[in-house]
């Protein structure tokens, strides 16, 4: 991966490689700025020294995990683009949902518990745009990143997935009819919806990892309509098994998975409801960057991606999204960004009835660390001896716990711990590489 560079006045510059960055601290020209994502600061150069190339955001939003990826254009050709950092901001929208429920019913047992109090529910008004707690944060960490990245990095534009460009219309002006139905992304963007809907399995045998092919739930040959309530997704085999026989004839043996696809061909995508719902705040809010933002639609995206045979991930996602003609450097471990929130008020612990049992400490820092404090501990000797980085859970006692890659260490002493980077809100993580075989199973 690629590492990000500032100047002695903070000011990002263009991003290096890991070998010339680990050359400047070992000369001493730099200094280590952030562990996550890993920045240096350099000593002794200014941005008026240095010369920027063109730097770009790319965002492919989702309910649970967002793609974020900072790439670099080719100078003589702007489509031609170089994936400098890959990063999956995993939201913590449901987590919220379920404290706002849990809150909810402590509030209405408190209520009655001692006497009657007249419940409070419409007497409060919502600001225009108003969005639920759960999809706010979406936005909200989304731009907290975007604006984070523009601080370490000289970004000059972002792309972002959102509305269907008119390739067609815009390449043919004279093209209608068939021709303008069965053009590029013809099919693209149906499928995308089927996929995400269904799961990327077969409907009638749960088969997973194999080419899935459209199917009309009720036959077209009898009257089945191409509405996106009959359309599911079958592998060959058993595309070819039901052919033009009704589902409940094909299913006959099988009356549970005959009512749930019933079930879930009329259930809404619960997912892409909640991208719906943020796109357009997190579009204006782009806006307000005052960089020029270019949006861009699913189904592009995703021919994009099959065109230059790419793996599926969400960061990858976010890398095809847009005008692109070739992507290099794509092959490149991706950073995982979990928001895990900065602590809570509540002072106690409760069981399922809601009654407090424990309370919790009144301070947040023991020893001058906080939960979620990245440290790095050196044990000399003892059972536990070695060296150990990770996320810190701190006690009153001054014996710590380390969350590291291998697991939970316990009873860690504050002593040997040496803070690397304070707890921002973040958890973090590194993915592997993804291989050619991922990209010949990518749906």
């Amino acid at each position: 991966m690629a590492v990000l560079v500032l100047d002695k006045r903070k000011k990002p510059l263009m991003p290096c490689s890991e070998k010339r960055a680990r050359l400047l601290l070992e000369r001493g020209r730099a200094v280590v700025h952030r562990m996550r994502p890993f920045t240096i600061r350099l000593k002794d150069r200014t941005v008026e020294e240095s010369v920027l190339q063109p730097i770009q955001i790319k965002i492919d939003p989702g309910s649970k995990t967002t793609g974020v990826t900072v790439i670099r254009e080719d100078d003589s050709d702007p489509e031609h683009q170089q994936v400098v950092m890959l990063m999956e901001i995993e939201h913590r929208g449901q987590q919220i949902r379920e404290n706002l429920t849990q809150r909810r019913a402590f509030r209405r047992r408190r209520r009655g518990q001692l006497r009657h109090r007249a419940s409070r529910f419409n007497n409060r008004t919502r600001p225009r745009g108003w969005l639920a707690p759960s999809l706010q944060h979406r936005v909200d960490t989304t731009m907290a990143w975007v604006n984070r990245l523009c601080r370490l990095a000289p970004v000059t534009g972002i792309i972002m997935e959102r509305v269907r460009f008119d390739m067609q219309t815009m390449e043919n002006p004279e093209i209608s009819g068939v021709e303008y139905q069965q053009g590029t992304l013809h099919g693209y963007e149906v499928r995308e919806y089927l996929l995400e809907k269904w799961q990327r399995c077969c409907a009638y045998c749960g088969a997973r990892n194999v080419p899935l092919e459209i199917d009309h739930i009720h036959p077209q040959s009898r009257g089945g309509s191409d509405r996106v309530s009959n359309l599911t997704l079958a592998c060959r085999d058993c595309n070819q098994a039901k052919g033009n026989q009704p589902v409940e004839v094909f299913l006959a043996d099988d009356p549970k998975r005959l009512q749930r696809i019933k079930a879930q061909a009329k259930a809404p995508l619960k997912d892409a409801a909640a991208v719906n719902s943020t796109r357009w705040a997190l579009f204006r809010q782009l806006q307000a960057t005052g960089l020029p933002v270019i949006t861009s639609s699913g189904g592009r995206t995703k021919y994009n991606r099959q065109r230059l045979g790419i793996p599926k991930t969400h960061a990858l996602d976010a890398a095809c999204v847009g005008p692109v003609t070739a992507i290099t450097h794509w092959n490149v471990p991706t950073l995982t960004v979990r928001a895990t929130g900065r602590g809570s008020y509540q002072r106690t612990r409760l069981n399922r009835f809601g009654f407090p049992r424990g309370y919790l400490m009144r301070q947040k820092q023991v020893k001058g660390f906080q939960t979620g404090d990245l440290v790095q501990a050196n044990v000399p000797t003892g059972k536990k001896a070695g060296t150990y980085q990770g996320r810190v859970a701190i006690r009153a006692t001054g014996s710590f716990n380390i969350q590291t890659r291998e697991g939970v260490v316990q009873g860690i002493s504050h002593r040997h711990c040496r803070l690397l980077q304070r707890a921002d809100g973040y958890g973090y993580a590194l993915q592997p590489k993804p291989t050619q075989e991922d990209a010949t199973r990518a749906a």
